[in-house]
């Protein structure tokens, strides 16, 4: 019952062509989370091998393993909950095509790039611990078994999977935020407002009190002038 209430609840929100409360925190949770990780990693890759360097690496395994988590619960709620409003950019043509496909690419990515760095550490890391949010523990891949030159083979696959999705990313990104604002400002769309949350309710909200604004009041000094 309680699910088929939360259910009700999020679909609402889609009838009403936005996203729901929870669907709005994982976009904005995981982009977050997101920049973070696409600038922590090119740190990284500027910084002399040491012990500093080791502590960077468990830290961006860490987030990535919180976006791991966040991604899987996000495809779960997108599946079973509210799969999402149909806005005014769900028209036919090349531009709702290319949309949905940036849309799955980005799930890919955001699913396999966490992957791939847990393989990348399972292999060849082992010995360091890996943490979701550099609290719980995280059991490594099992990978202990293996030869060392198949574990070495295992972390450059896995490297050359995350540089992949890496580089989608530095292209989608920016893709996805620019069609999002041209949507909004120059079409009039409603794909941002759906994602942001409250920027429908205020704007029916200030344009109501605009409409319903009482008569501005005469001075007195206007009055006994006439």
């Amino acid at each position: 019952m309680m699910f088929q209430n939360l259910r009700r609840w999020a679909r609402g929100y889609n009838r009403k062509r936005r996203y729901s409360p929870i669907g709005v925190a994982f976009h904005w949770l995981v982009a977050g989370l997101v920049i973070f990780q696409l600038w922590w990693g090119w740190r990284i890759g500027r910084m002399p091998v040491g012990p500093d360097k080791l502590d960077a690496y468990g830290a961006h395994g860490a987030v990535g393993l919180v976006i791991l988590v966040l991604m899987l619960l996000r495809t779960v709620w997108r599946t079973m909950m509210a799969p999402g409003p149909i806005n005014d950019a769900d028209k036919p043509g090349w531009q709702s095509t290319v949309a949905h496909i940036t849309h799955y690419a980005f799930y890919i990515a955001l699913i396999l790039l966490p992957l791939s760095g847990w393989a990348m550490m399972s292999a060849t890391a082992v010995e360091q611990p890996l943490k979701l949010g550099g609290i719980v523990p995280w059991p490594p891949l099992p990978f202990q078994e293996l030869s060392m030159q198949t574990r070495w083979g295992v972390e450059l696959w896995a490297e050359r999977v995350h540089f992949t999705f890496v580089a989608i990313l530095v292209l989608a990104i920016p893709a996805h935020v620019g069609a999002a604002l041209w949507h909004h400002f120059h079409h009039r769309h409603d794909v941002l407002e759906g994602m942001l949350p409250g920027i429908t309710e205020l704007e029916e909200d200030v344009k109501q009190a605009l409409s319903h604004r009482p008569p501005r009041r005469r001075s007195r000094r206007a009055s006994t002038a006439g």
